[in-house]
């Protein structure tokens, strides 16, 4: 199919959309404000500088739109829509994200690898520390392999620790993750996770991104991103952060937006539960098991509690791995949960210590991600 029938716009306007979205400066709303003054972007870009002036936009935004530099980034950008499995989604496109379109400031433009179909489907945002606890990496992935087998898809932001295991949990079950980039998609950061994006793409996932597809990593990207994580979800689930984590931004964000928010407590010991307490205190929904995010959703369309047993990898089938892979637990809840006498239950953790199955922090057992 031709790239402008794909887009639903005419090849002009499609390039001209793609040198307006180039400009420096430009953010959602001067996009849309160029667009509704002018009509189209190709009249926006043929518009003379007084014109653009009276919008009391930056100068540098008029003088850079016949430049080479814009020209040519348009072209390799139409260039890249031409590869299979590669798409642009616009604002105006009839299946551009019901609830993405309802916050402040939608993206303009999704530039998308992989499976574009899942940005429609019901999803949860999961966010936390970088420099997360084994523990917080455990039960991120398990928390991913539930709510993934139970159908949701799997956002977040493809960063180092939290973001990559609830990426990596959703792979696990087969189910649907995508990953919402602060950098261009040909620029992807952190590089460590070029593999881990690579294989989301391969396995009907999808990375996604607002900026160019050269755009660098540049600081205020991330925070920007993140509203688009929370603005994609139904809710936003916060594994560990500290205080001054990015994930705050995340929650807050999804908190304006209308959305729920989810915190996993831990430890007072543990600098990395600080952050889910406070959100905690702020309102969020305290979250112990699954359930407690499924009976909140179970009513939104084709979506429902699954068989989380069913949807683990075989090396879960351990009664007590079941149980763990939900969330974590005290030994004395898991004899209570499984029916087994405590000394059968503290026999049975060990052995899977042993194997490296599981992990004890603070009086609570976490299923490890293998």
């Amino acid at each position: 199919m031709p790239l402008f029938e794909k887009s639903g716009q005419s090849p002009a306007e499609l390039e001209a959309r793609l040198r307006l979205h180039r400009l420096p400066e430009i953010g959602p709303k001067r996009f849309h404000t160029l667009i509704d003054a002018f009509g189209s972007a190709s009249a926006a870009l043929s518009a003379p500088a007084s014109a653009w002036r009276s919008l009391r936009l930056p100068a540098a935004c008029a003088d850079a739109r016949r430049s080479a530099e814009v020209r040519d980034g348009a072209s390799v950008a139409l260039a890249w829509l031409e590869r299979s499995g590669q798409h642009l989604l616009m604002w105006d496109d009839p299946d551009y994200p019901a609830l993405l379109a309802e916050i402040p400031d939608p993206p303009p433009m999704l530039f998308i690898a992989g499976d574009r179909s899942l940005l429609d489907r019901p999803q949860l945002g999961m966010v936390g520390s970088r420099r997360a606890s084994r523990p917080g990496l455990d039960t991120a992935a398990a928390f991913a392999r539930s709510l993934a087998g139970a159908g949701f898809v799997i956002t977040s932001g493809l960063a180092l620790g939290i973001d990559g295991a609830a990426h990596q949990g959703a792979l696990d079950v087969k189910g649907g993750t995508i990953g919402v980039l602060g950098t261009g998609i040909e620029k992807l950061y952190p590089q460590r996770h070029r593999q881990l994006a690579a294989k989301m793409v391969a396995n009907g996932g999808a990375v996604i991104s607002e900026l160019p597809l050269d755009a660098a990593p540049h600081a205020s990207n991330f925070p920007r991103r993140n509203r688009i994580i929370s603005g994609l979800s139904l809710g936003v689930l916060v594994v560990e952060a500290s205080v001054a984590s990015g994930s705050l931004i995340t929650a807050r964000l999804a908190a304006e937006q209308g959305r729920e928010v989810y915190a996993i407590p831990g430890s007072i010991h543990h600098p990395g539960a600080r952050g889910c307490h406070q959100l905690i205190r702020e309102g969020a929904v305290l979250v112990e098991t699954i359930d407690h995010i499924l009976e909140a959703l179970q009513g939104w369309k084709n979506v429902g509690p699954a068989d989380v047993t069913a949807a683990q990898p075989q090396a879960a089938l351990h009664p007590l791995l079941a149980l763990l892979h939900a969330a974590p637990q005290t030994g004395e809840a898991l004899a209570h949960n499984s029916g087994w006498p405590l000394p059968k239950v503290l026999a049975a953790l060990t052995e899977l210590e042993l194997d490296s199955s599981v992990a004890c922090e603070a009086g609570r057992w976490f299923a490890r991600a293998r």
